[in-house]
């Protein structure tokens, strides 16, 4: 992919677990509707060049990259390997969506923007919409120690 396009690193289990749909019952069936979604999706309200890492774990390994979605499946701790793709980014635009307030402030520190599940996130299987959270805001948070 371009150096110069925004890197869009998703927090699956977060995102998952952010609609109560069942998602527990299969957590690796969970992050494929999600990687599909992406996959056909994008991100929506960004245009140029994009490419979507969605990071996943535990349960959820084994779950294979698409063509628009490379998936990167976390030795250990999920949150530890978003903030290695922060890091390996150098000077790349990047947005980590997720709702977690710890890996917020981590990524956000080395310079990544942040937004929460709800930018990406899609209706459960009965197409309802999903309960709103207070942590998951629509907008992107701009950096904090800019």
């Amino acid at each position: 992919m371009n150096d110069t396009a925004l890197l869009v690193i998703v927090d699956a289990a977060n995102v998952v677990g952010s609609v109560p749909d069942g998602w527990w019952r299969d957590r690796r069936g969970a992050a494929e509707r999600l990687r599909d979604h992406l996959a056909t999706r994008g991100l929506p309200g960004r245009s140029g060049p994009v490419e979507i890492v969605l990071v996943v774990e535990g349960a959820a390994r084994g779950v294979d990259s698409v063509p628009g979605v490379r998936v990167a499946a976390a030795p250990g701790s999920g949150d530890d390997e978003m903030v290695a793709l922060v890091t390996g980014a150098g000077d790349r635009p990047v947005l980590v969506v997720t709702a977690d307030r710890e890996l917020r402030r981590r990524v956000t520190s080395l310079g990544a923007e942040v937004t929460g599940p709800r930018t990406v996130r899609h209706a459960g299987p009965a197409g309802g919409s999903s309960p709103s959270r207070a942590s998951d805001e629509p907008g992107i948070r701009r950096r904090v120690n800019e």
